[in-house]
This record gives structure tokens, C-alpha cells and sequence, in this order.
């Protein structure tokens, strides 16, 4: 891992921690935006949506899958600022919301968006950088920028 992705996914990571120990702190519960938005601290024993909840075990072998295959497909793409945004967010994001499962078993969760009278899931910064993370790779994905190494490979392969 690069430097800019390291120091990307440390600030990620301690801005995800600060919040939530700020929410989970004072049980923060605040309407923000009526009807739309706010603040309401949660504890999450499942992932998104609350799915495979109560196996903090299972979910903690995936997340360190994840990590490692993260990390492996990271050097498929070229070295440049939107890829190392990506993975920065990507790793503080996976990183931040792994310590909640290890030390609590339980994700601390609290911003709350109310959509066309949808109550979108409970989410926190880290799963809010991973979403980011996620679109911006396949954005660049879709753009083609994978690295000259694997470009290359590409082309021997179909060149067969």
C-alpha cells in the first residue's frame, strides 16, 4: 500500500472512531432535518441491513477476507489519485467498522436518512466510505484504469 492510501484510510479510520465514540458516548439522539435526517445512535450485531446479525464471528472472517482481497485487487490498478481515494476510503472504511466488531461486537451506528418515506438503514463514516469507495472502483473500473501489467497480461492472453 502506498502512502497516500495509507494516510487516507488513517484519517478515514480516525475520523469513523471520533464519531462514533462522540454518538455512543452521549447516546446522541437528534432529528437534524424533520422527515429526512439525523442522528440516532444504534448498536448493529449484523451488517448491512442488519443481515447475518448476532454472528459477529462469521462476520469478522469475512471482513478480514474482504481486507485481503482488497488489498490483492489494489494492484491491479494504476497508481494515481482517484484509485488511491478509492482504496484509501475502502480500507478505512473496512478497518474502522472491524475494530467495532472486535472490541464491542457490535457496530456503532447513527446517521439516519429518512428517503421519500423510506427509513434508510442506520449506517455510520466507515460504511459511508466504503459505499464511496466502492462506486469510485467501479468507476474506474468501467473508465479502464487498470494497471500497464495487467493491460499487458490481457493482451497475451487473447493474442493466444
Amino acid at each position: 500500500m502506498n502512502k497516500k492510501k495509507f494516510i487516507i484510510a488513517i484519517i478515514i479510520l480516525l475520523f469513523d472512531q471520533i464519531s462514533k465514540l462522540i454518538v455512543s458516548l452521549f447516546s446522541i439522539s437528534k432529528t437534524i432535518i424533520p422527515g429526512f435526517f439525523g442522528i440516532h445512535y444504534c448498536q448493529n450485531t449484523g451488517a448491512a441491513w442488519s443481515i447475518l446479525e448476532g454472528h459477529q464471528g462469521l462476520l469478522i472472517i469475512i471482513t478480514i477476507l474482504v481486507l485481503i482481497l482488497v488489498y490483492n485487487m489494489m494492484f491491479s490498478f494504476e497508481e494515481n489519485r482517484l484509485n488511491d481515494l478509492a482504496f484509501g476510503l475502502l480500507f478505512g472504511g473496512i478497518v474502522g467498522n472491524l475494530i467495532d466488531r472486535i472490541l464491542y461486537s457490535y457496530v456503532r451506528d447513527f446517521i439516519s436518512f429518512n428517503i421519500f418515506g423510506y427509513a434508510f438503514p442506520v449506517f455510520n463514516i466507515a460504511d459511508l466510505c466504503i459505499g464511496l469507495g466502492v462506486i469510485l472502483i467501479i468507476y474506474i473500473t468501467i473508465k479502464g484504469e487498470i494497471s500497464n501489467a495487467n493491460r499487458s497480461k490481457r493482451r497475451r492472453h487473447k493474442n493466444r
